[in-house]
């Protein structure tokens, strides 16, 4: 289980390796995202806090980057944290995720992108729920609920 002190030795040392790599050309990414996907997981944006119903859904599933199909996030690590956005304590493997400084905006972050095709997914705080105490802040429309198979 990952915690505050892993994520920061991540993001100022070296991520993890990741299961695989996706890479296209900034034009292919445009041609394939809708322009607030592409925004928000190309360009670093941030949809609007409150602005996606996936906040309040809790039904089993997982969650998968909308850019690669990378499994990112399981249900089963969902909360409501009230900020806006869906939050996670945990990815559903280490080498999921990548972590970077944040330094935008007077103020120090850890961005969380895919690690698998660098798509921008939101932040990383210390301030979740037990046993991790991680709250992975997430933008809904980096993410494609993956329903599970009966």
């Amino acid at each position: 289980m990952l915690e505050w002190p892993d994520v920061l030795a991540l993001a100022n040392e070296a991520n993890l390796e990741p299961p695989r790599r996706v890479e296209r050309l900034d034009a292919e990414w445009h041609a394939q995202l809708s322009p607030e996907v592409y925004q928000v997981t190309r360009r670093n944006g941030t949809e609007a806090p409150f602005s996606s119903e996936m906040c309040s859904l809790f039904e089993p599933g997982r969650y998968a980057c909308v850019c690669c199909d990378t499994l990112l996030f399981d249900s089963g690590d969902k909360f409501d944290s009230g900020t806006g956005w869906p939050s996670f304590t945990q990815p559903v493997e280490p080498n999921v995720i990548a972590y970077h400084a944040d330094r935008s905006h007077g103020m120090v972050r850890v961005e969380t992108v895919c690690n698998v095709c660098d798509g921008h997914l939101g932040h990383v705080f210390p301030d979740g729920p037990a046993p991790s105490g991680l709250r992975y802040c997430i933008n809904a429309v980096a993410l494609r609920k993956v329903v599970p198979t009966p």
